[in-house]
């Protein structure tokens, strides 16, 4: 059975929400603070549900040190926090991707089974493939839950594969609007894009980040 350790410290939401999960066929742990995921992360569960807002350890350490003790599984944060500033340090923590609350249960149980299936990190490069009718993106055979912005970006990327795109240029044409200075919005989409190809940062097998510049796909990455 599919294991999932979910660290929440409001019954409110753990408690019906476990109930959600174990419907749905997962065996759930509840953990109420961040000592208490640590321990448990060492039983190497499926996969992590992740309060940032835990007492004794606050999620971002306790997903910083999961990391660093070489734990793999997914990571999916659970935050109040709406600030993109959050976010991406989440991102960068090495979390997989975020929900933000209030969640819609549908939304964050379709996000679970995502994480699930994606393929490990380690597993050599498979290309990218865009159904640009039906908007819809894969990655070899696998279908990438992406979202409308998620989708627009890699579409732009993948279209200007082999080639710098600028900020600039990923902020008009995503999301129509100037660089008035800030893109933390850019690079939390790509933090979460990245994540769901399955690369790191440090290692990028799609996206480079050209420092001051922007971003350049991998054409070899594309088919």
């Amino acid at each position: 059975m599919t294991r999932v350790l979910l660290a929440e410290d409001d019954p409110a939401i753990s408690e019906p929400l476990a109930r959600a999960l174990r419907r749905e066929g997962y065996e759930v742990d509840i953990c109420p603070d961040g000592q208490s995921a640590l321990d448990a992360a060492e039983r190497s569960p499926d996969l992590v549900l992740l309060d940032l807002g835990l007492p004794v350890i606050d999620g971002l350490e306790v997903c910083r040190r999961m990391r660093s003790d070489g734990r793999t599984f997914p990571v999916l944060i659970l935050t109040a926090r709406a600030d993109e500033v959050d976010t991406v340090v989440g991102l960068d923590a090495g979390a997989d991707d975020y929900v933000t609350k209030p969640f819609r249960l549908a939304e964050l149980l379709a996000r679970v089974r995502a994480l699930l299936r994606r393929a490990p990190i380690e597993m050599e490069q498979e290309a990218v493939h865009l159904d640009t009718d039906a908007r819809r993106a894969f990655l070899g055979d696998s279908e990438l839950q992406l979202t409308a912005k998620e989708y627009d970006l890699l579409r732009v990327l993948v279209r200007e594969s082999g080639k710098v795109v600028s900020r600039e240029q990923l902020m008009r044409e995503v999301w129509d609007t100037q660089w008035v200075g800030s893109t933390k919005t850019l690079d939390m989409h790509v933090s979460i894009l990245r994540r769901k190809l399955g690369e790191d940062a440090s290692e990028p097998k799609f996206i480079t980040t050209i420092r001051g510049v922007g971003f350049r796909f991998d054409p070899e990455g594309t088919i």
